[in-house]
């Protein structure tokens, strides 16, 4: 047998244990497991509709009551040193949008729940979440912006926390779909539940 048809033999052969491996393979790295508080915040890139001014708005509260019944994690308003952060963007068709609209600035939160009630307050100016770069100031103003080729599905990211700027990195994981924000059951929570305990699993199999 030559060598090409050897290393040929040898890779197919080898194909459905890599599969399998992969099959089987933690989703979620173990800081995700160890997580214990996650901020939920609206995505710096996300516009939205003159429609719809509070639509990033809701699917933020929308994603912090699902969180909330959850229980696994404890929802905190401090992004920079939550565990992780969740970004949220809601989708909607192309057409004139408001960026960093006043709707998505909220001081005071209270959210009642199956058996408390939320309450949370940011004092002054939240921290940015991404590099503001040299004109930092000013890039956080609200703005009417006419946005082309927009997706109408929504976006649930999570990142990991801790640190300055925690958007500026790679999403650990992100899940998009149509009404994915959308409550009160919220599909990308209940994804993003399924897969960390998934992940725990593999996690208890694999130690």
């Amino acid at each position: 047998m030559s060598r090409t048809a050897l290393a040929t033999l040898l890779i197919f052969a080898a194909f459905p244990v890599a599969v399998a491996k992969e099959k089987n393979k933690q989703v979620f790295p173990d800081y995700v497991l160890k997580a214990e508080t996650v901020a939920v915040v609206i995505d710096p890139d996300a516009g939205e509709p003159v429609t719809n001014p509070t639509a990033n708005r809701t699917a933020q509260e929308n994603v912090e009551k699902a969180l909330t019944q959850w229980g696994r994690f404890k929802v905190v308003m401090d992004a920079q040193t939550a565990d992780l952060v969740i970004s949220v963007q809601k989708g909607h068709a192309s057409g004139p949008a408001v960026r960093n609209s006043p709707a998505d600035n909220r001081p005071v939160i209270i959210q009642p729940g199956d058996s408390n009630i939320r309450l949370g307050g940011q004092v002054g100016r939240p921290p940015d979440l991404t590099n503001p770069g040299p004109n930092g100031s000013t890039t956080r103003e609200p703005r009417m912006d006419t946005e082309i080729g927009t997706s109408s599905d929504d976006i649930f990211a999570v990142y990991r926390g801790g640190m300055e700027f925690p958007l500026d990195s790679a999403p650990v994981w992100r899940y998009i779909g149509k009404n994915a924000l959308n409550g009160p059951q919220v599909p990308a929570v209940d994804q993003f539940r399924k897969l960390l305990a998934e992940s725990e699993k593999q996690k208890q199999k694999n130690p």
